[in-house]
This record gives structure tokens, C-alpha cells and sequence, in this order.
């Protein structure tokens, strides 16, 4: 490989799905050790792009692509991701690929894992070979450290909070022999600003040891701090492709969405209603999100806001309230108490929940779009049911749940094919809107959401903010929603409530200094 010749080429990659074209003459480079900041809107073609690159099974199941893909100056065109990590490319996706009853270094290490020879292995083959257990912990340890994180390696990654098992992703990736090209898709959307900060300064330093880094996030402001040049895909096709030189995030978001997008500011001030939610003492046992020892208060009508850092517990509050884990303390809701044993004692009571685990709690993949946005409603209220034979038995409205998911398709600008669509055939943030659209076709008087806004690009983010704050003001609809991002909340929230180690470190209107935010995200308590 020359000097100047580029250690990766899209030349010309174009893509069909389901008679949808999604990439549409896609052509760009990337050089050793660059940073290469890609990014568009849900939709745009990004994942795709990746999938092509990385030899995924839905590119080739659905007809693979057109175009060419050249590493090194050689044609590449992967049949299996195997391939794809022979030849030096490591790739970190959306979602979570890691075995949860296996440790960190387990996770770090799987595939690759160092053996000592036996006599029994000799005889009947490898399967009975022992691990150097003791390597792969140096290994795997050495990885962890290359990122600038402390994670106990030894820990089973279902135990880790969300945020550590991205950093485990990417220690395993970066493990590998011979890597070239590292491809992280969203890496940084279940981290906090601070893990952020902190993955940004060590994939800088993998760049220089000539890792070349293909860096896709809806987080902006790290394009703009990280990429040394930026890509921005519109509808699968490239509207720029410039140096990153004084490029500012309205640029970028001028580009992704074909209009300028205005940031959010701090919600104005809301008169207060009675108590309608309250909260006394709550614990709740969820691995890597314990909760403590909380209690609060939320207003009729109010939108409440739960922040904090990482695996301190903002986490563990919905999903202990909503029954999904064991939690104890004392719940009332509209003056009822609520037991946190099951989802359905919640439901039942007019409370509604968006989980930030959309692939595991929230959807029903292999479903279609109108079944997934009418099922809570129809299990909880039955709704969209009709009966027949006097009440002995009853079947879905075919009818009325295609148009209450076109309402939503609609409402929440979900980019698909049809209300036939099965929810796993969405890009990652279209399938966020959809846990949405589920949660709003309940139609509840308290609704919890936890990271609404994960994975989903600026203009997505806006839209999916609006909408809470419509349902707020037009429905009336009280909202707690919990999100890793301050700003986010401040623009949404009335009251915004910190935990700090499974507890309630203060209370303080939207509007207040973020260096405030900031003193009780830190364990302090001190507010002037």
C-alpha cells in the first residue's frame, strides 16, 4: 500500500431494500489513521453503509449491493463478518453483541481465547483444551486500559451498567490482531458526557497509532471535536464531504436535515398542580443501576426529569416502578398505592413506560409496525379487538390498528415501507419512535421515559422532544423522563431531579446554573 493511496474506498455503493433505494452512488475514502466523522438522519443510509462494508447476512439476503469496496487497493466484498475481522476491520454497533452471563474479559477475549496443552486434548481434540485463564485477564485488562476506563474484569457483563458494556464492546474490538479500521456506530449514545469525553481522547490516540476510525454518532458537537474530515449522508446519498476546518454543528445539521435546525433552550417556567405521583423510599435491585433509597414528588401535569451519571441508579427508578425488576418502598398514583410487583399493576393504574432497552423491552421485532403500536392498548384495555358471538371470543380490528399506526407513522415522521413492516426492518431511532408511538396509543396519565432520544439523529431528537411536550401541554399527560443528557433535560423538564449512588442528590428547577447540575451530579450537596 502506497502512501497516498487510501486504506478504504466506497466507490459508487448503491442499495435497494424491499423495493426502497436506501444508498444511491455512494462514494468516499478514508485514510490510516484518519478519524472520519459519518453522519445523517435516521434513514439515511449509514448502518446500511456499514453493514455493506462489514459483510452482514440482511445485505446479501436481500439481494446485495451495487458498486465496489476497495481495502488496501484490493476489491473486498465480504461474505460474513469472519471475513471482515480477518482482514483487520473491528466493528462496534448499535446494539449490544455481548454474552451476559460471561465476564468481561470472557466477552473481550471470545473467539480468540489463549489454551494450554493436555493430554486430553491431544486425544479427543480441542474442545477439552484448558484456558490460560490468567493471559486472557492480562489481555483483556490491557484493552480496558487502552480506552482510560476501570472495569473490574472479572465481573459478568450483565451486572455492568450500560455504559461500561460499550466500553467492553470496544475493548474487544481494539484487542484484536492486526486491526486496521474501527467502526463504531453510535458509541457514545448510552454514555455520559464525561465517558464520552473520555472515549473521544482514547479512539484520538488509537488514531495515532494508525488505526483509521469510521465514527458514526448523532452527538455533533464530537463530530466537530474528533473527526478530522466529515461525511454527511441525506436520503443514501453524500451532500458533503469536507475537512472538518471550522465546521460548526448548525452546519452539520443544516446538511444531514436540508434546513436549519435551532437548538433547544431551557423550558419556561410551569405553574404548579397538585401531587400526582409519589415516590417513598424506593429500592430497586438492577444490575449496575441499584437504587437506594429515593423518594420524590411529581406534580399533576408536570414534566419530571431524572439525571445523573451512569450506573448511579436514574435507571433503575422506571424499571423498578414499572415492575420490571424487584423493588420495594411505598408507590401512590392518583391517591392509590401501587405495588412494583408486575408491569400489569402499573398499566393497569394508567401508567405507561418507554424502556431504553427498545430491542429487548420495548418491541416485538419480528412483528409488524401497526401490531407493535396497538398490542399495549389491546392487552391493557382491549382495545382494537372485535367481538363476536355475544363477547366469546374476539379478533384484532385489522382495520382500526393500521389507522392508528398510520396516525403515528405520520405523527412521528417513522420512515417505513408500511404499517406491515416488521419493527426489526428499522434503522435503529425508527425504532425508537415506535416504542414511542406504543406508549402514546395507551393513552396514560403518567408516562415514563428513559432515554427517549438514544440513537436518534437532531432533527429526530427535536421531533420526539416536541411531541412529549405536545402530548404535555395538549393531553395533558404527566411525563418522567430520565436522560443521560442535561441539556435535553433542561429543555424538556420542569423540576430536574440527580442521583448520586442510588439516591436523590437534589431537586432543581430546569432553569437553574448546570454548575449547580454539576455539584450534585458530583456527590456534592453544597448549592449557593
Amino acid at each position: 500500500m502506497s502512501a497516498t493511496q487510501p486504506l478504504l474506498k466506497f466507490e459508487n455503493i448503491t442499495k435497494e431494500f424491499y423495493g426502497i433505494t436506501v444508498l444511491s452512488g455512494v462514494t468516499f475514502t478514508l485514510k490510516r489513521g484518519e478519524i472520519l466523522g459519518l453522519v445523517g438522519e435516521n434513514g439515511a443510509g449509514k448502518t446500511t453503509l456499514m453493514h455493506i462494508l462489514f459483510g452482514m447476512p440482511d445485505i446479501a439476503d436481500t439481494g446485495g449491493f451495487g458498486g465496489r469496496l476497495l481495502l488496501e487497493g484490493n476489491e473486498i466484498s465480504f461474505k460474513t463478518p469472519f471475513e471482515a475481522l480477518d482482514a483487520g476491520i473491528g466493528m462496534v454497533h448499535q446494539e449490544f453483541s455481548l454474552i451476559p452471563g460471561f465476564t468481561v474479559s470472557e466477552n473481550i477475549m471470545l473467539g480468540r481465547e489463549p489454551t494450554k496443552y493436555t493430554v486430553a486434548a491431544e486425544l479427543f481434540g480441542e474442545r477439552l483444551s484448558v484456558l490460560k485463564r490468567e493471559v486472557m485477564r492480562e489481555q483483556a485488562a490491557a484493552a480496558i486500559k487502552k480506552l482510560g476506563v476501570s472495569i473490574d474484569i472479572d465481573t459478568t457483563v450483565s451486572e455492568l451498567p450500560v455504559g461500561y458494556k460499550q466500553f467492553t464492546e470496544i475493548a474487544r474490538e481494539i484487542n484484536r490482531d492486526k486491526v486496521k479500521l474501527l467502526v463504531l456506530d453510535e458509541p457514545t449514545a448510552v454514555l455520559t458526557e464525561t465517558e464520552a469525553e473520555i472515549l473521544l481522547e482514547s479512539l484520538k490516540c488509537l488514531a495515532g497509532e494508525g488505526i483509521s476510525i469510521l465514527f458514526i454518532s448523532h452527538r455533533l458537537r464530537e463530530i466537530t471535536d474528533i473527526a478530522d474530515r466529515i461525511v454527511v449522508l441525506r436520503d443514501g446519498s453524500i451532500i458533503k464531504d469536507i475537512v472538518n476546518e471550522n465546521v460548526k454543528v448548525q452546519d452539520i445539521a443544516a446538511w444531514m436535515v436540508g434546513r436549519e435546525v435551532t437548538q433547544s433552550s431551557v423550558r419556561q417556567k410551569w405553574d404548579s398542580g397538585p401531587t400526582l405521583f409519589r415516590v417513598k423510599h424506593l429500592w430497586v435491585d438492577m444490575p449496575g443501576e441499584t437504587v437506594r433509597d429515593v423518594s420524590f414528588s411529581v406534580r399533576k401535569g408536570e414534566i419530571f426529569g431524572i439525571g445523573g451519571l451512569a450506573g448511579q441508579g436514574k435507571i433503575g427508578i422506571p424499571n423498578g416502578i414499572m415492575g420490571l425488576f424487584a423493588a420495594g418502598g411505598k408507590i401512590t398514583f392518583e391517591g392509590k398505592d401501587i405495588p412494583p410487583e408486575t408491569p400489569q399493576a402499573s398499566l393497569n393504574a394508567g401508567m405507561a413506560f418507554v424502556s431504553e432497552d427498545r430491542r429487548g423491552v420495548g418491541l416485538l421485532l419480528d412483528e409488524s409496525l401497526d401490531w407493535n403500536i396497538a398490542f399495549g392498548a389491546m392487552q391493557t384495555k382491549g382495545l382494537y379487538l372485535k367481538s363476536y358471538f355475544g363477547g366469546f371470543f374476539r379478533l384484532r380490528d385489522e382495520k382500526a390498528m393500521r389507522k392508528l399506526a398510520w396516525e403515528y407513522i405520520k405523527k412521528l415522521d417513522i420512515k417505513c415501507t408500511g404499517t406491515g413492516q416488521s419493527a426489526r426492518e428499522l434503522s435503529g431511532g425508527n425504532q425508537q419512535k415506535l416504542c414511542l408511538a406504543r406508549a402514546f396509543a395507551l393513552e396514560p396519565r403518567l408516562l415514563f421515559v428513559s432515554e427517549p432520544t438514544r440513537g436518534i439523529d437532531i432533527g429526530a431528537k427535536k421531533l420526539v422532544l416536541d411531541t412529549l411536550l405536545s402530548y404535555n401541554r395538549e393531553k395533558g399527560t404527566t411525563i418522567v423522563m430520565i436522560s443521560s443528557e442535561l441539556e435535553e433535560l433542561r429543555s424538556a423538564c420542569d423540576r430536574i431531579a440527580i442521583v448520586d449512588e442510588g439516591r436523590i442528590a437534589g431537586i432543581l428547577p430546569a432553569g437553574s446554573p448546570t454548575t449547580e447540575f454539576g455539584i450534585l451530579m458530583s456527590g456534592g450537596t453544597d448549592i449557593e
